[in-house]
């Protein structure tokens, strides 16, 4: 089966229909997915039911937890290879997606796959997270924004809801910890005008748990904040 077959299959039993322009978007993603791993690490996972399954299906299930609305803006922060910024954009073409990391190099191949694959709702910024998130441009302005398994959610939610309008959404896609980060990022949502709204449980095929974690923007953000990374990392909310 190839990766579009294997995908159909599974993620017609959470409810997610795979429109053709969508599948011939991800196939030439996990193709080029492969290709470019080739030149720079991006992902470990590069077999087709692990791309299908742990990559593709993994980040539409955003849809579940979220309603993207035409003209909504969306950043994803630590994109890496584009997960799941690259995915939501490919499957809502009237959203606006920011992909925004701080490698160069693996920027560079993400904006060369979404060219490759027709994909022109997505843009990358090469910046820090918490460099950005103190620029106007930039903070304050996304009805969402996302990360995948960038780090633990009391120091993620300083690096993500600085971009966040008050009332907007910060989507955490995590996996089999959620539950334990929550209890432990009381303080930094306090602090950072966050609500946790709700978390979205899924196993996915194969048995790995994984969870979509709900932050409300509820307040705007003291200016001091985000901090610089090794504050962050040394002091956590």
């Amino acid at each position: 089966m190839s990766v579009i077959d294997i995908l159909k299959s599974n993620a017609a039993d959470y409810g997610i229909e795979i429109s053709s322009d969508l599948s011939a978007k991800l196939e030439k993603y996990a193709e080029l997915l492969k290709d470019w791993n080739e030149k720079i690490n991006l992902t470990a996972i590069l077999d087709d039911e692990g791309i299908a399954v742990k990559h593709f299906l993994d980040c539409l299930l955003v849809s579940k937890a979220a309603d993207f609305k035409k003209g909504d803006r969306v950043i994803d922060v630590g994109t890496g290879a584009g997960f799941p910024g690259l995915v939501i954009a490919a499957a809502y073409p009237d959203v606006e997606v920011t992909l925004l990391d701080s490698t160069g190099k693996k920027l560079k191949a993400v904006e060369n796959m979404a060219q490759e694959m027709g994909v022109k709702n997505a843009k990358v910024i090469h910046m820090r997270a918490e460099e950005a998130g103190k620029k106007p441009e930039f903070r304050e302005k996304y009805d969402f924004a996302t990360a995948r398994a960038v780090a633990e959610l009391r120091v993620l939610l300083e690096y993500t809801l600085p971009f966040v309008k008050s009332g907007g959404t910060f989507l955490s896609l995590k996996g089999a910890s959620a539950i334990d980060e929550i209890d432990g990022a009381k303080n930094s949502l306090k602090t950072l005008g966050g609500k946790i709204e709700g978390i979205n449980e899924f196993t996915l095929p194969g048995g790995d748990k994984r969870a979509i974690i709900n932050v409300k923007k509820i307040s705007h953000i003291p200016p001091k904040f985000p901090r610089v990374s090794a504050q962050i990392a040394k002091k956590p909310l």
